[in-house]
């Protein structure tokens, strides 16, 4: 299961495996401070994509679209998550005030679309 939480919500059991998927630290949360089990800042999106998303929403559906490309061109990046989805809950951590237009959402609908892939064509994450 993958699920999306803010850096800033308190860590909980149900968390699982949690890891940070935004490419700059949080604000405000010292790097001691904050239950995780890794930082993937090169799996997140582009200074590019990030900065011409802007986290305005009318630019979302470009940004979606400009960054679910970057993902598939590198699984390298993401493949490693899938076990861990498959296996226990994979929490996805981001700093972004707006819950619903975040790279983490995209991320997880990525990845959960990867899960579906697999689970129907075993062989088949790309």
């Amino acid at each position: 299961m993958i699920v999306c939480k803010r850096v800033y919500e308190p860590a909980g059991a149900e968390d699982g495996h949690r890891v940070l998927v935004d490419r700059l630290w949080p604000r405000g949360c010292s790097k001691a401070s904050l239950p995780l089990d890794g930082w993937l800042r090169e799996l997140a999106p582009s200074d590019e994509v990030r900065r011409a998303f802007a986290h305005e929403p009318e630019r979302f559906a470009a940004f979606r679209s400009a960054y679910r490309a970057e993902l598939a061109a590198a699984p390298a990046l993401w493949q490693p998550l899938l076990a861990q989805a498959k296996g226990s809950t994979l929490t996805l951590l981001y700093a972004a005030h707006d819950e619903e237009r975040n790279n983490a959402r995209v991320l997880a609908e990525f990845l959960a679309e990867q899960l579906s892939a697999t689970t129907v064509n075993p062989g088949a994450a790309s």
